[in-house]
């Protein structure tokens, strides 16, 4: 059955009508797709606005092409959250329904780096702590945690633990409140030490967000480099007009 022709142009056309298909389970999650000689057949368009489609819907991870292989449905990401709030991946994971998990995977001390000093503005013998952990839920590894906090700012026992939340553990003294985060999203595809942890796939892509939480004094108190699952996870913000 042909695509029906409306004003929009054809690879829009394209791309709702395989969204719908694959909405409907004519396609099935992990699915491989038609070639694209049939594709383009089955919906009366040439494979060049075919090929613009499957662009476009794979930059939304609707689909993952592995070449010389095929084109393949991806999973529809199980969670999703706005980053407007600092909501905890816990809490997303909660919310879908799953329960969460942490596997401690180290946790060390050092002297800074010097991002590190750039970043929490400390001194050169001030030491940092950074913490490796991998979130799951229902027992799958769907995060890979990266934290570096100023040691300054934990308590002095704060290595010896094997969990709890890092912000509990920053505003455990009463004296600082993490405030707010300023975030920045970045899509990557394999990464040599992430995607292994999580159990990827060589072409699942991963979404890194990483975070510099500030306190109520302006100060930096808690980087994250988070290697997010791009096949569970999606992100979202809502923009109001001004």
């Amino acid at each position: 059955m042909t695509i029906k022709t409306d004003h929009r142009h054809l690879y829009l056309q394209v791309i709702d009508r395989l969204k719908d298909d694959i909405a409907k389970g004519v396609f099935q999650v992990k699915e491989k797709l038609p070639s694209e000689f049939e594709l383009a057949k089955s919906l009366g368009v040439s494979r060049a606005t075919l090929r613009e489609a499957l662009r476009l819907l794979e930059e939304e991870n609707v689909i993952v092409r592995r070449h010389g292989v095929g084109t393949f449905v991806n999973p529809k990401p199980v969670f999703t959250s706005g980053i407007e709030h600092l909501t905890s991946v816990s809490s997303m994971i909660r919310t879908a329904g799953m329960e969460p998990g942490t596997i401690y995977l180290s946790s060390s001390e050092s002297l800074p780096t010097e991002d590190d000093i750039k970043r929490f503005h400390c001194e050169e013998n001030e030491s940092v702590i950074t913490i490796e952990r991998v979130r799951t839920a229902n027992g799958e590894p769907v995060v890979y945690c990266v934290d570096k906090v100023p040691t300054k700012v934990l308590p002095a026992d704060f290595l010896s633990r094997k969990e709890g939340s890092i912000f509990t553990a920053i505003e455990e003294s009463g004296q600082i409140r993490v405030a707010h985060a300023v975030a920045y999203i970045d899509p990557t595809g394999y990464h040599e030490v992430a995607s292994p942890i999580l159990e990827c796939e060589p072409e699942t892509a991963l979404l890194v967000l990483k975070q510099l939480h500030y306190s109520d004094n302006d100060q930096v108190v808690l980087y994250s480099k988070n290697y997010f699952r791009a096949d569970k996870f999606s992100f979202h913000v809502v923009r109001k007009r001004v």
